[in-house]
């Protein structure tokens, strides 16, 4: 009869957190299929090597294992980066002290103002329908995405959002990165999501946003062209229609 130790059952409960976490990084991608393709084949490999003792396949197996590691590495690298960037997080260490002490964080002024900076600018936008792409950095630099685009290195101002998004302006069609209290850079170029359950109806900044959040940690704000409605893509989900001072909650507890 086998028994297991605190140790054993620690050891199973941290390889199932770090499957789960896996798990959501990879449905967030779009991945899910390789993810449950990459644990068959781990399973098939354990099963060979470790309970039917099968040396030849086994050997053969340990093989696939190596250099699969490494192309595994070279395919996944920026879910990787996000997943250990999740892991660390401020704001997953900020939860944990906010449940250990029982109080509140202090608002941060300069981003609450920031905040209603954006909050304006989309209502606006909104209410005129002019479509805008908005991305927000957090933790994971831009960089590469802000190099695609225009520099502008402005503070965050409503009517300045409002102008690069103007439909007359040579920027309109491209994303706007706003890092802290700074625009980056505006008619930026983000990654699509091919994600085939987003509603047909939506178009290229709503698939540009949910690309970009599955594959930064980036915020990204979409006003659309045809309704005005006001969307949010985070952590590779999209929430669609939502008001005003939801968006000002979204952007000041980020």
């Amino acid at each position: 009869m086998v028994s297991f130790g605190i140790i054993d059952v620690i050891d199973i409960l941290l390889i199932a957190v770090l499957l789960f976490y896996v798990y959501k990084l990879m449905r967030k991608s779009g991945t899910l299929s390789l993810f449950f393709g990459v644990l068959a084949f781990i399973a098939i490999w354990v099963l060979a090597s470790e309970i039917f003792n099968m040396k030849l396949t086994g050997t053969v197996l340990d093989k696939f294992m190596s250099i699969g590691l490494i192309i595994f590495v070279i395919l996944f690298q920026d879910q990787i980066k996000r997943f250990l960037i999740d892991i660390g997080s401020r704001s997953r260490w900020k939860n944990l002290r906010r449940l250990l002490l029982h109080g509140k964080p202090a608002v941060d002024e300069g981003n609450h103002e920031v905040a209603l900076a954006i909050v304006r600018a989309c209502q606006s936008m909104s209410r005129t329908k002019t479509g805008a792409l908005i991305v927000m950095q957090r933790r994971m630099p831009l960089n590469d995405y802000e190099n695609t685009g225009e520099r502008l290195n402005a503070p965050v101002n409503a009517r300045l959002i409002e102008s690069i998004f103007f439909k007359n302006s040579p920027l309109h069609d491209g994303a706007l990165i706003i890092a802290g209290d700074i625009i980056k850079a505006a008619g930026c170029i983000l990654p699509v999501s091919h994600d085939m359950d987003i509603p047909k109806e939506l178009g290229l900044r709503h698939r540009s946003a949910l690309g970009m959040s599955q594959t930064t940690d980036a915020l990204c704000i979409v006003v659309s062209e045809e309704t005005g409605g006001i969307s949010v893509a985070r952590g590779g989900e999209l929430q669609l229609k939502i008001t005003g001072q939801e968006l000002e909650k979204i952007l000041t507890e980020s």
